[in-house]
């Protein structure tokens, strides 16, 4: 039976995959993805690090830009008003303990990564320029928390007219309630909500076509 979202045509039309895409990576520093931190200690989190290694290796080989950030910020003078307060912590000042990419996901040789000290890694970042001068139609949305940052990466990704796509399982959350209800409501509105092994595939297919426009 449909719910009343779907009565309404919420969720009615598919987003897509275009023709040139880009991987997003939100956060996954050590400060949210490394138990020794009071930040890093969700399985779900965990995951989600685990299969976006996956996806990256596949994005790499194809040629495809990545674009990744962590949060931070000089002092505390440039924090905003967060309700988290290990965020608070000298640990997330530039250089701190919190801040390292962690080393599963980052290829400091060919990730394109910056600072951001908002939720979206859109607000405030070089990330625009970025995606413009690669010419990506594609946003494949990954990282953490799927109720804060990811939610927020998504909403502007499709604000800037984007394709957007967010991979389930490379999106972690501090519990799945969140992470569920989030994507659901995101993929009712803004974007298709799809698995990792889907992503593979069309990141090959891809490659595929660059290879054969090339011979």
């Amino acid at each position: 039976m449909p719910d009343a979202y779907s009565a309404s045509s919420f969720g009615a039309l598919s987003v897509g995959f275009g023709e040139r895409p880009a991987i997003v990576v939100v956060d996954f520093q050590v400060g949210f993805t490394d138990p020794a931190h009071e930040l890093g200690k969700s399985p779900f989190v965990h995951r989600a690090v685990e299969q976006t290694a996956k996806l990256l290796k596949v994005a790499r080989a194809n040629d495809i830009p990545v674009a990744s950030c962590r949060v931070g910020w000089g002092s505390e003078k440039d924090i905003g008003y967060w309700k988290i307060g290990a965020l608070h912590h000298k640990d997330w000042y530039y250089g701190g303990a919190a801040q390292p990419m962690d080393p599963r996901i980052y290829d400091p040789a060919y990730d394109f990564n910056f600072y951001k000290n908002a939720p979206s890694i859109f607000f405030g970042t070089p990330l625009m320029s970025f995606l413009t001068k690669q010419c990506v139609d594609t946003t494949i949305i990954t990282g953490c928390n799927t109720s804060g940052c990811v939610r927020a990466s998504i909403v502007d990704a499709f604000s800037y007219g984007f394709r957007v796509i967010a991979v389930e399982d490379c999106c972690g959350d501090v519990e799945p309630g969140p992470h569920n209800s989030n994507l659901q409501d995101c993929g009712r509105r803004y974007c298709d909500v799809v698995n990792s092994s889907a992503v593979i595939d069309y990141l090959d297919k891809i490659g595929a076509s660059k290879k054969s426009a090339a011979e």
